[in-house]
């Protein structure tokens, strides 16, 4: 070999070396801009996800919402946005406030062992009734039980006093009423299958359309403020108050919730 071929070949090998450095370094470049605009989408959409995030967090919750929407007030009511609810006969003098939650089992207690006197003296004329629905367990857990049930009561009360009355007994029994812990009244099929017990919400479409679409969740929670802005000074359930003076077992504290309690307490508070 010539050393003008040897020189050719060496200046041709070096001549393909720096077109290979070249595509190398181009290939290099390539594959850092795309790193780099990967990372700028990456942190664009995490961001994006971020802010989207942000925004559902503060996005007012569906029962939040249904604080300002408009309220359809079931019949029976009276008041602003039908939030008064008294019951009994009307040459009754006195009126019986009663404060509940659904979800309280305390309110449970009291239903299941002084309910039919309640309902007698109802019934006797001793006393109106005025109902009170509350929601503060469902703040505890962050629930929903107690909401729904309140909206499902009021579409009993639509149908009827006495459907409201019987629904609310059905919803506090010892079959039905679920431990504090379960937040089993969230759910529509599971209140819908409690009124089936009630003969006048049973198989009644027009009710059960009204607890499936949520017809009285507005005023359930009308009726909630009206509990959390009480003047009778009650806070906590269940709540007796007459004459705007609140009734205790012991003068004090304690519920009524005992038969001889109940007809003490009010007996004394009908003849004050």
């Amino acid at each position: 070999m010539s050393k003008r071929n040897s020189q050719a070949s060496k200046t041709a090998a070096r001549e393909r070396l720096r077109q290979e450095r070249e595509r190398q370094a181009k290939s290099a470049k390539v594959k850092r801009q795309a790193i780099v605009a990967g990372s700028v989408v990456a942190v664009l959409a995490a961001a994006g996800g971020i802010g989207y995030a942000v925004v559902q967090a503060n996005k007012p919750s569906y029962w939040e919402g249904q604080k300002d929407a408009k309220v359809t007030a079931p019949a029976h009511t009276t008041g602003t946005k039908g939030t008064t609810v008294i019951i009994g006969k009307s040459t009754a003098k006195k009126t019986l406030k009663l404060y509940e939650d659904p979800r309280c089992p305390v309110c449970a207690q009291f239903e299941q062992v002084v309910g039919p006197t309640f309902k007698k003296d109802l019934d006797d004329g001793k006393f109106k009734f005025q109902y009170i629905g509350a929601t503060f367990i469902d703040r505890k857990d962050n629930g929903q039980g107690s909401k729904n049930a309140l909206s499902a009561l009021g579409a009993a009360l639509n149908v009827s006093d006495e459907a409201f009355l019987e629904y609310k007994t059905a919803m506090y029994s010892t079959k039905w009423h679920p431990d504090e812990t379960q937040d089993k009244l969230k759910d529509d099929a599971y209140l819908i299958k409690i009124a089936q017990t009630v003969p006048a919400l049973k198989d009644n479409t027009k009710f059960q359309d009204a607890v499936k679409k949520g017809t009285y969740d507005a005023w359930a929670m009308a009726m909630s403020k009206t509990f959390d802005d009480n003047k009778d000074g009650v806070t906590g359930t269940p709540g007796f108050v007459m004459d705007g003076k609140q009734l205790f077992a012991d003068g004090k504290s304690l519920p009524l919730l005992t038969v001889a309690d109940f007809n003490r307490v009010v007996g004394a508070a009908l003849k004050g």
